[in-house]
């Protein structure tokens, strides 16, 4: 033991990691209620997603419809739900980044990419 109280004041870490981890959940609560788009042709297809990732809607314009092309249709769909997924990893590393910063860089949350 250092004398002058050189080691850490064990209850004021436990109170700073206490306060990070209700940050954390309220970030990503609001992230579970916060939604997003993505959109693909041009917007004749949008996807909504929270911004943890739940597919939430899925728009699609009548013109965006070709019965003969239904192929095209579904590439629309899968480049819309990415673009909203990327909105959402985006709007997660805005949210959570600063505070996972004080966890050492990883936010040990499974499915978050940092």
């Amino acid at each position: 033991m250092i004398p002058g109280g050189g080691q850490p004041n064990m209850q004021q870490l436990l109170q700073q990691a206490q306060k990070m981890q209700q940050d954390l959940a309220a970030a990503q609560e609001e992230l579970a209620r916060t939604e997003v788009d993505g959109q693909a042709g041009g917007g004749l297809v949008r996807a909504t997603v929270t911004g943890s990732g739940e597919l939430r809607a899925l728009r699609i314009d009548p013109k965006a419809v070709d019965p003969e092309d239904t192929e095209t249709l579904a590439d629309l769909v899968v480049a819309a739900v990415q673009a909203a997924n990327e909105n959402a990893q985006t709007l997660q590393q805005q949210k959570l980044g600063p505070l996972t910063q004080g966890l050492g860089g990883g936010s040990g949350i499974p499915g978050l990419p940092f």
